[in-house]
């Protein structure tokens, strides 16, 4: 091999990364890796500096979302390093804050599910979808949607076929609310509700927080892995 050839192929990257030599072009150009020499007949020369940089990418992006990961790396190699820190901690004030919100949204959930439904109380008994809509502060559009995924099944008016909305109806409605605002899918909700229906347990409810929680805490990890990659390289890259 010729000495303008020498270091780390392209495809030798992508293999690390388990990405397309193309994608390895795009990071470059994107400056998620650090600027790429090239060699007198146009080579590009990639080093062990773009191989700690593709690495720290990934870790930042399992921990944070390609987009915050791009950012940070852009920002690095920009000599920006107090952007790149301020993304970091962004990431984990949300992080935190979604922790305080689930913890809430758990106990309101709790609260609603041990409810008897025929004791809440409502604007009236028989609402229509719109009455439910403004009730909790969503879209009848929304309502029909969960109706159509079976989420909510209200009763409909034999003459008029109008949707008649009961205390368990709303109930649901409510519950399936705050699990979406918690970013629940469909499918687990449709668990919570089956279970509170069937029987009257809530331990799908807690199987689905407890889900959650697991989700928020390998998030974390995640956040401190390429928290850890990013030091390193930073530590690479500074003058001796």
């Amino acid at each position: 091999m010729s000495r303008e050839r020498a270091g780390i192929r392209p495809i030798d990257l992508a293999r690390l990364a388990d990405i397309s030599t193309q994608q390895i072009r795009n990071y470059a150009a994107e400056r998620i890796l650090p600027p790429v020499p090239r060699t007198e007949s146009g080579y590009r020369r990639f080093g062990a500096e773009h191989r700690s940089a593709l690495l720290t990418y990934q870790a930042l992006t399992r921990g944070y979302g390609r987009d915050t990961a791009r950012t940070v790396m852009q920002a690095v190699h920009d000599a920006d390093l107090p952007l790149a820190l301020t993304l970091l901690d962004a990431g984990h004030v949300a992080l935190h804050e979604e922790r305080l919100s689930l913890q809430a949204a758990g106990a309101a959930l709790e609260a609603v599910a041990e409810q008897n439904p025929e004791a809440a109380p409502l604007p009236r008994s028989g609402m229509r979808i719109g009455e439910v809509a403004a009730y909790l502060g969503v879209r009848t559009s929304t309502l029909r949607l969960w109706e159509s995924v079976g989420l909510l099944a209200p009763r409909r008016e034999p003459s008029t076929r109008y949707r008649s909305f009961g205390p368990a109806d709303v109930r649901d409605a409510r519950m399936i609310n705050m699990l979406r605002q918690g970013r629940y899918p469909f499918a687990q909700i449709q668990l919570v509700l089956d279970g509170l229906r069937r029987t009257g347990s809530s331990d799908a409810l807690r199987a689905a927080i407890a889900q959650r929680q697991a989700e928020l805490t390998r998030r974390a990890r995640a956040m401190l892995e390429g928290a850890g990659h990013l030091h390193h390289y930073l530590e690479a890259k500074a003058p001796d």
